[in-house]
């Protein structure tokens, strides 16, 4: 439920509100407009008295949320979030670009790649230490040796990092080393591991499961937010439907959709998406075009010697190319790269 303050409501009657929510051992989700205060209540609501809530002065009404999302849910933030990493901002007007290698395979290899991607205007580097490949022949990466590769780079260049993890183990080491925790499509109902990364202080970089619903998707958000970690970006990067032109199918409609019901911020991933570097700079026009708040693309100095994505990753030019080209959609749509 949504509890919604009078106007005129001082700071001393919502804390009032808020003990009376706390003691019947409900959260509180307080959100500030410049009109009025709401507060959000997340919890067994039989536990409260919506009598006795509503007998307070200072209450105006309370509004029954029917969704299961709570946190993640618009209607608890009405102002869309912004996750801030120092070198770079998420959501707003300003837009990301995290672009990299699919796995990190070298110290060599991942430094050319983010001297590459940073000369591009990217702010966010991505690698894959921990790799879960469909075949258990494939290479499976570098984990905490890639892990500290990132950090070097990170060190040399000033970009932020993000990394995918696929354990409990995988999340309490790559905690040391990298700014964003990355939850893979294939572990977007993990519900452990979604746990165990919201009780990290970094912001997680949740994408969308291969056939799940927006609804489930903000469910598995609202896992990670439940344990205390608000800092949740989405990553549409294609579902899997009957049509095999592409390795996914992009869902361009989740952006509004996911603008209409969360205030949580979301990008696109066109690579895994496309699977095929020649669809990779039309799905990412259509994406920021569509309202999303930045890219992950796939960048390597050399795909066609790549050990993962080789045929869905960028060489250098070739996205120094598509960003200068995204630079006139994002101005047509009043944004700004970060």
């Amino acid at each position: 439920m949504i509890i919604v303050m009078k106007h005129n409501a001082t700071q001393a009657d919502v804390e009032q509100v808020k003990n009376e929510v706390t003691k019947a051992g409900l959260m509180v989700n307080i959100s500030e407009g410049s009109q009025v205060t709401i507060i959000g209540v997340v919890g067994d609501k039989t536990r409260l008295s919506s009598d006795s809530i509503c007998a307070l002065p200072a209450v105006d009404k309370i509004v029954p949320v029917t969704e299961s999302y709570k946190l993640a849910n618009k209607k608890f933030h009405t102002k869309p979030s912004v996750i801030d990493l120092g070198s770079c901002k998420i959501g707003g007007d300003q837009l990301v670009i995290m672009a990299g290698p699919c796995a990190v395979e070298s110290k060599k290899q991942l430094f050319e790649s983010a001297e590459a991607v940073k000369a591009g205007g990217a702010t966010v580097l991505r690698g894959g230490a921990y790799k879960p490949r469909t075949s258990p022949y494939s290479f499976q990466g570098l984990e905490e040796e890639g892990l500290q590769y990132m950090l070097d780079a990170k060190k040399e260049t000033g970009l932020s990092i993000v990394c995918e993890v696929t354990s409990i183990h995988a999340v309490n080491t790559a905690a040391n080393y990298v700014d964003i925790l990355q939850i893979g499509a294939r572990n977007m109902q993990n519900f452990e591991l979604l746990k165990a990364a919201g009780k990290t202080n970094l912001p997680v970089l949740l994408k969308r499961g291969l056939c799940a619903t927006i609804e489930e998707w903000l469910n598995a958000a609202e896992y990670i937010m439940s344990e205390g970690n608000q800092n949740v970006i989405l990553c549409e990067r294609g579902i899997r439907t009957y049509e095999t032109a592409t390795r996914n199918t992009l869902d361009i409609s989740a952006i509004p959709v996911i603008k209409s019901k969360s205030h949580l911020p979301i990008i696109v991933d066109p690579s895994h998406a496309s699977g095929k570097k020649e669809y990779i700079a039309s799905l990412s026009k259509a994406a920021i075009a569509a309202g999303a708040d930045g890219l992950m693309i796939e960048v390597h100095p050399n795909p066609k010697e790549a050990l993962s994505d080789g045929p869905q990753s960028l060489d250098p030019q070739e996205f120094k190319v598509l960003m200068e080209e995204l630079k006139m959609i994002a101005a047509a749509c009043n944004k700004t790269f970060s």
